[in-house]
């Protein structure tokens, strides 16, 4: 089937990326930088012992972001109805380091991160 610039138009613009889903994705990217931070923390702190100023500036931060990002799980997964599964993978994927980007990604090519207009 051959497809017309219009109706590929057409269909980009009955497809919409919703508040809660912009917020989730700021916050998956913030979430792992936050994670490489605090990482670098632990680093000059336990490896190099040259204090935990590191980690004092970065521990703060990845919390509220890790917060932020579980709020604006929970607000996408409402939204746009997706299962529990889908719902604790994405919980999960906050725990190892950069894993929140992985799954902002793998979300993104399933479509979850989209509304469908009539």
């Amino acid at each position: 089937m051959v497809t017309t610039l219009d109706e590929n138009a057409a269909a980009a613009a009955s497809v919409t990326t919703s508040k809660p889903a912009l917020f989730f994705k700021i916050a998956a990217f913030a979430e792992a930088v936050s994670w490489i931070g605090l990482l670098i923390g632990m680093f000059f702190k336990w490896v190099v012992q040259s204090g935990d100023f590191g980690v004092k500036l970065f521990g703060p931060i990845h919390g509220t972001i890790f917060l932020l990002y579980v709020i604006s799980l929970i607000a996408v997964s409402v939204t746009h109805k997706w299962t529990a599964k889908e719902s604790l993978l994405g919980l999960f994927s906050s725990i190892p380091p950069l894993m929140t980007v992985w799954f902002e990604r793998r979300a993104e090519r399933r479509g979850a991160l989209v509304r469908h207009t009539a």
